[in-house]
């Protein structure tokens, strides 16, 4: 049986897994692009993930005392990051605690 092939010609888990290569630019793309509730879920996430990160990463820049965690804590978010793409392209639907409530709200 040949794999379900989206919008874009990709099999849903590999549009998923490149929803998040690029952030927020790739999430809107899928997002706009696709129909397939899978992609959609994941290129949201990708888009909450990613201005999530920014909103953190910037406010302990700014709090100078906080900012000397930021080297652990792009460690932290990079290996995330890379857990997300794996699941994605696993084809799992993994929801990210507190910002896949607000995925799932935004897709509504």
């Amino acid at each position: 049986m040949a794999a379900k092939e989206t919008q874009t010609g990709l099999k849903k888990e590999t549009a998923a897994a490149l929803s998040y290569v690029l952030g927020p630019i790739t999430g809107v793309i899928f997002l706009i692009m696709e129909k397939d509730p899978f992609v959609r879920f994941h290129s949201m996430q990708s888009i909450v993930f990613s201005v999530a990160v920014l909103i953190i990463n910037t406010l302990l820049t700014v709090t100078v005392v906080l900012a000397l965690l930021l080297p652990v804590l792009f460690l932290l978010e990079f290996a995330l990051w890379l857990m997300l793409i794996y699941k994605a392209s696993q084809g799992v639907e993994w929801e990210l605690p507190i910002l896949g409530t607000y995925t799932k709200k935004f897709l509504k």
